[in-house]
């Protein structure tokens, strides 16, 4: 098991909703829970893979996913079986748009 922490700062947008998790740890599959907290205006995300020596493709995956949603205050923590990166785009995606109401 690998233990990675990414923190993003100059967020913009803050979710309100409580925590929310999506998806299923599984074969494959990852679950990931996402939760406002008092970060000062910073998105922190730690994951917790079974796919050790990916750290370079989960960084761009984090990366691109704080460009698209720009999160501030916001913790994320990811619990991954081996899911590839377009499953953890889509997860993550799935618990901001829980978090702020969205249709999914």
């Amino acid at each position: 098991m690998e233990t990675l922490n990414y923190r993003f700062e100059q967020g913009t947008r803050r979710l309100k909703a409580s925590p929310q998790v999506v998806g299923v740890v599984g074969s494959g599959n990852l679950e990931v829970l996402i939760e406002a907290a008092d970060l000062a205006g910073a998105c922190a995300i730690e994951i917790t893979t079974a796919a050790v020596g990916f750290g370079p493709i989960w960084e761009a995956v984090m990366r691109d996913f704080h460009q698209r949603w720009l999160l501030a205050d916001t913790r994320i923590s990811i619990n991954d079986m081996g899911a590839t990166p377009a499953v953890v785009s889509l997860r993550m995606d799935q618990a901001v748009q829980t978090m702020l109401g969205e249709p999914r």
